[in-house]
């Protein structure tokens, strides 16, 4: 009798502790914003951009899987940082039809903009259904722009010295990074803002030196305690978070998303990055 007891509460308290881990994964964790600090040391660095900051802010995936008031509050805390760059790195949108243009503009009301400058890329959600449709990514580039941001589709733009380059997505209609890379200056500080990681392995960098900041893979969103990612949406797995010395003179930085597709998250709490210019010694 002892040992069915013993058995019996055992169970009560798995089950019991499996309810509130998936409570928590699934209404506190996914809102549970974190700004994460970063230094960025940088070559050619100007010296009056030195201790300036840049904000990255990736995947806010705007439409119907969750509450987006939270991307519009995440905004407003945001700006409250009073950032020097903004960059968006793609994912805006999680594109049903053509509500969520709508729903995205609402957002983007409340738009986080820097100082100096507001630039962004798109991700492969920003294609539409299939990332096969153009008029859908002209549509959010089109929005975007309209509230101040400077969108890069396999373009450069150079703000007091500091260059950068924008690539379209890889699995977009319109990925073409050599257009992006020929424009890499090495006589100026450079930062290249490219939705999706795996570009870093492609041959298309045009001997680019610099920070190369994503997003897409959301940090996996679940992550168990000890254990790699359950998912990762990448064909190098090593790309899932954070800073990643590709050891030919770039860094990568990959966000853990703002948003998320599906409402869950555990271990792996949504991003605002924050980085310091520093010169590179």
């Amino acid at each position: 009798m002892k040992r069915r007891s013993f058995v019996k509460k055992t169970f009560q308290w798995v089950t019991g502790l499996g309810l509130l881990t998936g409570l928590y994964s699934w209404q506190i964790e996914p809102f549970w914003l974190q700004f994460v600090y970063v230094k960025m040391p940088l070559k050619n660095l100007p010296d009056a951009l030195v201790g300036k900051t840049i904000m990255q802010i990736s995947d806010i995936h705007v439409g119907n899987a969750f509450d987006y008031q939270y991307i519009i509050d995440s905004f407003k805390e945001a700006q409250e940082l009073h950032p020097d760059f903004v960059v968006y790195t793609g994912d805006y949108v999680s594109y049903e039809d053509d509500g969520q243009i709508a729903q995205l503009q609402e957002v983007m009301q409340h738009v986080v903009k820097g100082s100096l400058g507001t630039i962004g890329v798109l991700g492969n959600h920003d294609y539409g259904i299939d990332f096969i449709e153009e008029p859908v990514a002209k549509r959010i580039t089109k929005s975007l722009e309209a509230v101040g941001v400077t969108m890069l589709r396999n373009d450069a733009v150079e703000i007091n010295g500091l260059n950068f380059l924008g690539m379209d997505d890889y699995w977009g209609s319109n990925f073409y990074p050599e257009k992006t890379t020929e424009k890499y200056n090495p006589d100026i500080a450079n930062i290249t803002l490219c939705h999706n990681p795996d570009v870093c392995d492609l041959p298309v960098w045009n001997n680019f030196k610099g920070w190369i900041l994503s997003g897409h893979t959301h940090g996996g969103q679940v992550k168990p305690p000890f254990l790699p990612p359950l998912i990762l949406p990448v064909k190098n797995k090593n790309y899932d978070a954070g800073i990643k010395d590709l050891k030919d003179g770039r860094t990568l930085y990959i966000n853990s998303a703002l948003g998320c597709l599906r409402q869950v998250r555990f271990n792996v709490r949504p991003e605002i990055t924050v980085f310091e210019l520093t010169k590179e010694v």
